[in-house]
């Protein structure tokens, strides 16, 4: 594609993140993981609605399959945690953060049984 964008990968960036995002099938891919990778990227960072997304851009069931199933596989939660470690090492920190803040809006409490649930898991069946 010959769109370029803001928040397109560069290429050392892409390096660190095709480990991730390489299909395992042994058979070629159709579209470019790193194409699925930018348009995910875009849509994050500019808060453009999928179905709004300019002819340049991959169709939306594409990356939105890919996107969820790397967020079901757990391949979003590893680059994050990898990247987190990155961060505090620049900084001297220890790689796993040692506290945590927690607040209405992140926790519900349930009043029948006392348990504590994430207020991202309350929507999921």
């Amino acid at each position: 594609m010959i769109r370029h964008c803001d928040t397109d990968l560069s290429g050392g960036q892409w390096d660190e993140v095709r480990p991730l995002v390489q299909a395992k099938t042994g058979r070629k891919a159709r579209v470019s993981r790193r194409e699925i990778v930018n348009t995910i990227l875009y849509v994050a960072r500019t808060g453009c609605q999928s179905r709004l997304l300019l002819h340049d851009f991959l169709d939306r069931s594409t990356f939105h399959l890919c996107y969820h199933r790397w967020a079901w596989n757990g391949v979003l939660d590893k680059r994050h945690g990898a990247l987190r470690a990155q961060v505090r090492s620049v900084y001297g920190k220890s790689a796993q953060p040692s506290a945590a803040i927690v607040d209405s809006q992140s926790v519900k409490v349930s009043s029948k049984t006392g348990l504590i649930l994430p207020a991202a898991r309350l929507g999921r069946r």
